[in-house]
């Protein structure tokens, strides 16, 4: 049966099947695959990766057609499906579905305190490097810390609290916003911020409200994450559940978003864009697009509460951001756990899912070697980005061929052995 499938994998290009072991017995097949590592969210892990790629140097969505819409639908979906089964991560370092306590659970946490730890000088270094690129690393690092004390809940609680934040957070982001764009508090807190001195950004403002990836919104994917890993994936019964669930929360998210702009008067005329002008599809393509604009950031009225395009930071894009995550995962897990075939055919993502820090590092460090920016790339946006996803799965599936992790993942697991004196 598919739902016994322990998904579980040699090394890229031999992948491998077993039933489900018996307590006590090991959860990897092969001294290259680190304990329990699940093949089906590595594959949806290179997808996010891949897919940020293409947001970064890959073709402008403007250019229409098919390649356009592909473009599109990597536009902001990609970051949230990675933050999402970051918060699987979290669950799955600190005990699964049994969560650790005592010794145990302490030292589990350090590991996950000093990974947060990481990503954020790791994020706030790589944004330091001036690149065209919002790096994502700094954002999950604080998301991280915020939802860490959640861990030992059960997937119900964790389901509730996630649905509570994604009604709640993105109002009063935008209510902080509001006061930011017209208050001067932002800007002493800033002053006083090391962070923000040290990076040259905006610090902690900018991370938990102002950035491209603002804590207050980004949050909810994380903890809707951590309420997944909660669940016996490998059940057939779970995935089909959580199917319907994903494609429920992404018709009410992104359809209640085509509702309102298309039905509900003075919602449309009341949202201000950048390159309003010049946008394809115009203000009501925000109910899924990046393409209609952003808030202006100068009296923006609260009409763009009702977007629910990838960078909104809404109520409705977090809820379809999550309901198209949960897709995903389920259709990877369930792909590799039912064709032999899909295993072998999608390896070299799988791959890149592996390694996810090193490969989305590397990319920005190649776009800052090669002198890359966006729109100043040196060959048509298709190929460049063809030639960063075919380099990266190549490394990705020779390296895994000879090591149990990535190099930045090697990096990031021994930096948490100082766990190991927690008492």
């Amino acid at each position: 049966m598919a739902h016994d499938v322990l998904f579980t994998v040699s090394a890229p290009g031999r992948p491998v099947a077993e039933r489900a072991a018996p307590t006590g017995a090991p959860e990897a097949i092969s001294r290259n695959v680190p304990v329990g590592r699940m093949v089906g969210v590595d594959l949806a892990r290179g997808l996010a990766v891949l897919g940020m790629y293409a947001a970064h140097v890959g073709p402008d969505p403007e250019i229409g057609g098919f390649r356009g819409w592909l473009m599109e639908l990597a536009q902001g979906r990609s970051s949230a499906l990675f933050a999402f089964l970051a918060g699987l991560s979290i669950v799955l370092l600190t005990g699964r579905r049994t969560p650790a306590t005592g010794r145990a659970g302490r030292q589990a946490v350090v590991r996950v305190v000093i990974r947060a730890v990481v990503l954020v000088a790791l994020g706030t270094a790589l944004t330091m490097l001036g690149t065209s690129i919002e790096v994502i690393l700094a954002y999950y690092g604080v998301c991280f810390l915020l939802v860490l004390p959640l861990y030992r809940l059960r997937p119900a609680a964790l389901a509730a609290i996630a649905a509570g934040s994604v009604l709640v957070l993105p109002q009063v982001l935008f209510v902080v916003q509001r006061s930011i764009d017209q208050g001067s508090w932002a800007e002493a807190v800033t002053r006083h911020d090391p962070l923000a001195h040290v990076g040259g950004t905006d610090g902690v403002i900018g991370l938990m409200f102002t950035g491209d990836y603002p804590v207050l919104a980004w949050v909810p994917f994380l903890i809707a994450g951590m309420a997944v890993a909660r669940l016996d994936l490998r059940s057939a019964a779970v995935r089909a559940r959580l199917a319907m669930a994903g494609g429920a929360l992404a018709l009410v998210g992104y359809g209640g978003s085509w509702l309102a702009l298309h039905l509900i008067p003075g919602v449309v005329p009341g949202i201000s864009m950048f390159g309003q002008d010049a946008v394809r599809g115009g203000a009501r393509s925000a109910w899924w697009s990046d393409a209609a604009g952003f808030p202006s950031g100068d009296g923006d009225s609260a009409s763009w509460l009702w977007a629910a395009s990838p960078h909104s930071e809404t109520t409705l894009s977090v809820i379809a951001g999550t309901g198209v995550a949960l897709l995903v995962l389920v259709v990877c897990t369930d792909a590799v756990a039912r064709w032999r075939a899909v295993r072998r055919v999608a390896m070299p993502v799988i791959a890149v899912g592996s390694m996810p820090l090193t490969v989305y590092v590397l990319h920005i460090l190649a776009v800052k070697a090669l002198g890359l920016d966006l729109g100043d790339l040196p060959g048509p946006p298709m190929a460049v980005l063809l030639a960063f996803a075919v380099a990266a799965m190549l490394l990705a599936v020779v390296w895994s061929s000879f090591f149990r992790r990535g190099p930045l993942e090697y990096v990031l697991h021994g930096a948490t052995r100082i766990s190991r004196c927690v008492a």
